[in-house]
């Protein structure tokens, strides 16, 4: 299931702060790796679920081939599916350096879980999404099986037009939503949540009719649909996305995927969630970055970029474009900047084998370009800084005409 299935939707109508990602075009140069925040395993998050009464599958988590063999017994279930576990999507369609073909299979016999999780443990597994080596499998879901009648969908987001949560939905899940929102706009719907009173039953209820449920069904569905609003407050959560949201023909409502996006401003009230943040995925460059408090994105051209601020690193990476460079990164210090910040920076700098020149812009109305200035000379120094290194600082002091005065200092070292 795509991430962006709810945001694109809202291309329709909506529009979500939720996304935080760094577009580039293909002249300016592509991302290394993509971004991320905090991304929860499958796993996880169907676990967040369960403590709030969503229902889910029932599962069991593996690291072991004969781990997973247990659990497929313990399950005692008509059909399991075995699922490797990976924060990016497409695995059905993925293939293992093992040879394997799929990361998700279905079986009725327990024996076949363990021998598929024996071709999944410790492969890479290469999808659309992933870097082209593919992404070591370390954990894989065994899971009950559940027979779907019928797929929806369903989110919970926040709407920057409605200043609060959102609840989008459509009878039509399984699929992509942007597809949805493209062919037949008609079949989205939505209902603006307010803050303070919460999912109305009528609102609820309204909506589980929406999305096609009927009868007892519709209540039902409409209980999941104010537990997963509870789950959206309890967490932090800036989007719950169900897809699908699947009625069995044994009359169930049940979640059966779901990608929870969290409020990394949250994450001192978090601290539970946040403490399943799976590193081992992410890039190393990036993990020690934010170990600073520094906002990195690894590209793929040769000039490094130390900027403070989002909007000037990205107005800097086009002024590189402009000139026919290509950015090497996009690193934003933001304000408050210490000196140690800047050193670490450096090195991260210059760490990158394919970094031929160092760009620093700095605007010194957010930070003491003082600061930033001794940073660069300590690194200089200490890191015996081996390629061009062009210095941009401008600060604004008291004085002059309107009582300011714009203060450039422009440095190329060597020079």
């Amino acid at each position: 299931m795509a991430a962006s299935m709810a945001s694109q939707a809202a291309a329709r109508g909506l529009r979500t702060a939720t996304s935080k990602r760094f577009l580039l075009d293909k002249r300016k140069g592509t991302c290394s790796t993509p971004r991320r925040w905090l991304n929860l395993q499958e796993y996880q998050s169907k676990k967040l679920m369960q403590e709030s009464g969503v229902a889910v599958q029932r599962f069991y988590v593996a690291d072991t081939a004969s781990e997973a063999l247990e659990a497929a017994k313990r399950l005692n279930a008509k059909e399991i599916v075995l699922k490797a576990q990976i924060l990016a999507g497409g695995r059905g369609k993925g293939v293992f350096d093992s040879g394997l073909k799929g990361g998700v299979h279905l079986t009725k016999d327990p024996a076949v879980v363990g021998e598929l999780a024996n071709k999944m443990l410790g492969f890479n597994l290469t999808t659309k999404q992933t870097p082209k080596d593919g992404v070591k499998v370390k954990t894989v879901m065994v899971a009950e099986a559940l027979d779907i009648s019928r797929e929806t969908y369903f989110a919970i987001l926040m709407d920057r037009a409605c200043n609060g949560p959102v609840m989008v939905g459509s009878p039509q899940g399984g699929v992509d939503i942007e597809e949805v929102a493209a062919s037949s706009p008609e079949l989205i719907f939505k209902e603006v949540i307010d803050i303070l009173d919460g999912v109305q039953d009528e609102q609820a209820l309204r909506m589980a009719a929406n999305l096609g449920f009927k009868g007892p069904l519709q209540r039902q569905a409409a209980d999941q649909i104010k537990r997963l609003y509870d789950l959206f407050l309890k967490v932090d959560a800036t989007q719950v996305e169900v897809n699908p949201l699947g009625e069995t023909p044994e009359g169930q409502v049940v979640c059966f995927d779901a990608k929870i996006n969290f409020d990394d401003n949250a994450e001192f009230r978090q601290k539970a969630v946040f403490a399943m943040d799976d590193m081992t995925e992410s890039d190393p460059t990036e993990t020690e970055a934010a170990k600073w408090d520094l906002k990195y994105i690894g590209l793929d051209g040769n000039i490094a970029c130390f900027v403070n601020g989002a909007g000037l690193a990205m107005a800097t990476c086009d002024i590189i474009d402009l000139h026919g460079g290509k950015p090497a990164n996009f690193l934003d210090l933001g304000g408050g900047v210490k000196e140690r910040q800047v050193y670490e920076a450096f090195k991260l700098l210059t760490a990158d084998p394919k970094v031929e020149a160092i760009l620093v812009n700095i605007f010194g109305g957010i930070v003491n370009c003082a600061i930033i200035a001794n940073g660069i000379t300590k690194a200089c120094r200490e890191l015996e800084l081996k390629v061009p290194l062009v210095v941009r600082l401008e600060a604004v002091t008291p004085g002059g005409a309107g009582g300011q005065l714009v203060v450039s200092l422009i440095v190329k070292i060597p020079w």
